[in-house]
């Protein structure tokens, strides 16, 4: 789909953005109403996306991490607290660059097993800004966060200095605003999730936490934290703080030697978490709540969070430490002592939820794997976790299956290099769109991004299926297989033409060729739609006519209408799979 495919797409957001009233943006501020509701404080936080003066003072800031922390010192202050204030929250701080969200799941839901009341700052939010703020494990409501909202907006337009930035960034004052949450609502503890990076974050005022975690490191946001390893795990050790106990997972040699340096510097005790099997006893392994092998890196980094909390505070029954031949040893990393879980500890791990995460949904005929993975590592994670998983599930009697995957990536990641360790998964058809539920931005305030234009995000998805399709190309290459126009589907795999025997060849299902037929789509629910055929009883398409005049669009969907089973992989992006889990599951707009 070239320049006539992108006209088309064009073409189809024109018409629906028309149908909606020729609105594509909200206005950049609300008119002031006695009662502030929910969705007036989203849209007046999303104006906080393109604030023009922050955006300049950034780009001074930038080579000055200690300007960047006064900043939002300022704000902080502005607000109406003090850094000192943050030192009663408790704080366990945890960065990383795949693993930190699901470690602080597993944290979080581990001391809430204790009785204890949690707090809980994570980012991004899937379906509803709320969810980066929690209490107790639940997103706080709505009427709690417009209360806190307004509470600090309008103390920071009260105190604005003309000779600085007058409004705080949206991820700076999610921040700022957190921490009003969860000392006016007196948690016991608070478990805050690092933004990017660690040493520049916003969330790196905090003075004195009561303890650090480092979840696995690799290749992200490379424009803001550096483009080798080392970099990012610099930038990643920014966290520790001077005699603040912290943990890490394995790491390469490399960026584990840059965390051991940081920690000399600080200067703070680091520990290495032993294998999550070194917790288990010989006849009983510890069941998780995420699905995953990669998820018991995370387990073991929040059994030692969670235990270093509750001692460092003076609880008891925190584990009884196994006997280990080696504690300290020669490593360059001492090891932390394994030790038995408490009975709280267990049933946190295996109770823990995170949305979006190795998250399986089985809609009728229709199974949804959707994983926000979006980093090389975690994408080979999520490859791992998928090809089990859809092993996992009933075979059709008949043999129709049909693989799906729905993509998208953005910012500065490799997509071709993301694309090309999903080849292996084998998919018969894959899909591509904008990480937006619908066309039109009418009702959907949580999801809005003022930083891309519909344009950008629309070419975005056509190079990301031009390299998909180059991809299969070079892959078909290199099989022995004809056209798939050439194969008909038989029970239990493919009948193909054999030139050798000239009679049909059985092919099993798991041997299947590699398709190239790939589709883009404006938005999520377009996406859905097709893909789904009016098959998954939990999706309510809108009423759209035309949906894609494109040939494969109109020959795939005779195969999903027909196929016993469609298993769709949802991955790329944690926005896009908040938009996804918004469609498919209404409870979560609620």
């Amino acid at each position: 789909m070239g320049f006539r495919g992108l006209r088309v797409l064009h073409s189809a957001l024109r018409l629906v953005t028309e149908a909606a009233g020729g609105q594509r943006r909200f206005s950049t501020r609300p008119a002031r109403v006695p009662r502030m509701e929910y969705q007036d404080a989203i849209r007046t936080l999303n104006t906080l996306q393109t604030n023009a003066s922050y955006l300049e003072q950034v780009k001074r800031e930038r080579g000055d991490p200690q300007l960047q922390l006064e900043a939002m010192r300022g704000f902080l202050e502005r607000s109406g607290l003090k850094v000192e204030d943050l030192d009663q929250l408790n704080i366990i701080h945890v960065t990383g660059t795949k693993g930190k969200g699901s470690t602080c799941a597993f944290t979080e839901r581990i001391l809430r097993n204790y009785g204890l009341k949690t707090g809980f700052y994570s980012s991004p939010h899937l379906v509803q800004v709320r969810e980066r703020i929690r209490i107790n494990g639940q997103p706080i409501s709505k009427e709690l966060f417009s209360k806190y909202f307004w509470q600090v907006y309008n103390r920071l337009e009260e105190t604005k200095d003309p000779g600085h930035a007058s409004m705080p960034a949206y991820f700076r004052f999610l921040t700022i605003m957190a921490f009003h949450v969860f000392l006016q609502e007196k948690v016991d503890l608070a478990v805050v999730e690092v933004g990017i990076g660690g040493a520049y974050d916003c969330t790196n005022i905090i003075r004195k936490p009561i303890v650090c975690g480092v979840s696995s490191l690799g290749i992200d946001h490379t424009s803001i934290l550096g483009d080798t390893i080392e970099k990012i795990a610099w930038q990643k050790g920014g966290i520790f703080k001077p005699g603040v106990p912290a943990f890490t997972v394995p790491q390469p040699e490399r960026p584990l030697e840059v965390l051991r340096e940081r920690a000399r510097e600080s200067p703070c005790p680091l520990y290495l978490c032993p294998d999550l099997d070194a917790f288990e006893e010989d006849d009983k392994a510890l069941q998780l709540g995420l699905a995953g092998e990669h998820q018991r890196s995370n387990a073991t980094l929040a059994l030692q969070l969670s235990r270093a909390w509750l001692q460092q505070q003076g609880y008891q029954g925190t584990g009884e430490l196994k006997p280990a031949a080696e504690l300290l040893g020669k490593r360059p990393v001492p090891l932390a002592p394994a030790f038995r879980p408490s009975g709280s500890m267990v049933q946190g791990l295996q109770d823990t939820e995170w949305l979006g995460r190795t998250q399986v949904l089985q809609h009728g005929p229709v199974t949804w794997f959707i994983d926000g993975a979006h980093t090389t590592s975690s994408v080979q994670a999520c490859v791992r976790w998928f090809r089990q998983a859809a092993l996992n599930e009933e075979k059709p009697v008949d043999g129709s299956e049909v693989r799906v995957l729905l993509f998208n990536a953005t910012g500065d990641r490799d997509t071709a290099a993301l694309l090309k360790l999903l080849l292996p998964c084998r998919f018969d058809y894959a899909v591509f769109c904008p990480n937006i539920t619908e066309v039109s931005a009418v009702g959907n305030a949580d999801q809005q991004n003022f930083n891309v234009t519909l344009e950008n995000i629309l070419t975005r998805c056509l190079e990301s299926q031009k390299k998909w399709n180059r991809l299969m190309e070079e892959k078909v290459g290199q099989d022995l297989w004809l056209s798939p126009t050439m194969q008909v589907e038989g029970v239990g795999g493919l009948l193909k033409p054999d030139p050798l025997r000239g009679s049909l060849l059985f092919v099993p299902s798991s041997e299947r060729p590699l398709n190239s037929n790939s589709l883009v789509f404006p938005c999520i629910s377009h996406a859905l739609q097709w893909i789904t055929q009016g098959r998954d009883p939990h999706f309510q398409a809108p009423a759209t006519k035309g949906l894609h005049l494109h040939p494969v669009a109109g020959s795939g969907a005779v195969l999903l209408k027909e196929a016993a089973a469609i298993r769709v992989l949802v991955t790329g992006s944690l926005h896009l799979v908040g938009g996804v889990l918004k469609l498919l599951d209404q409870s979560l707009s609620q």
